[in-house]
Parts: structure tokens; C-alpha cells; sequence
């Protein structure tokens, strides 16, 4: 899993909203556009290696035992 260094929660978020649904400017969401920039400059340059990345050891290895359990079974 990719984590970003960076984090952002907004306390009373319902205050945060004007009446068209988007946030004010403040300090919030000037942390907010920076948490998401990070996020986005992060995934852009791992998205080709994206089955490197999600690829596990101990789903490789479940599978290896299921196939031979598969394979040393007894002939009927």
C-alpha cells in the first residue's frame, strides 16, 4: 500500500460547505488541495508497476499449496 506522508481532517466539516456544496477557502481546504496534489503525484508515477505492488507472498504461496494439493492428489 502507498501512504503519503502528508494527512488532512476537517473539525465541523458542515461549516466548511457553502450553499453550492463546495468548500470556502481556508487554511482547511488549502490542506485538503495539498493532501490530494501529494496523493496524485504519488499514484501517477506507480501506476505502471501496479501489479508489482499489489503482488503478496502469501497469496503466491496459498496458490502454490492449492495446485499441489491439486496435483498430489490419488489417481481414481
Amino acid at each position: 500500500m502507498l501512504t503519503i506522508p502528508n494527512q488532512s481532517s476537517v473539525a465541523k466539516a458542515f461549516l466548511e460547505f457553502d450553499d453550492h456544496d463546495r468548500m470556502k477557502p481556508s487554511a482547511c481546504y488549502d490542506r485538503v488541495v495539498d493532501v490530494m496534489e501529494e496523493l496524485v503525484k504519488l499514484t501517477l508515477p506507480t501506476r505502471d508497476i501496479a501489479p508489482q505492488l499489489v503482488d503478496r507472498y502469501s497469496e503466491r504461496n496459498e496458490s502454490a499449496q492449492e495446485l499441489s494439493k491439486r496435483v498430489s492428489q490419488a489417481s481414481i
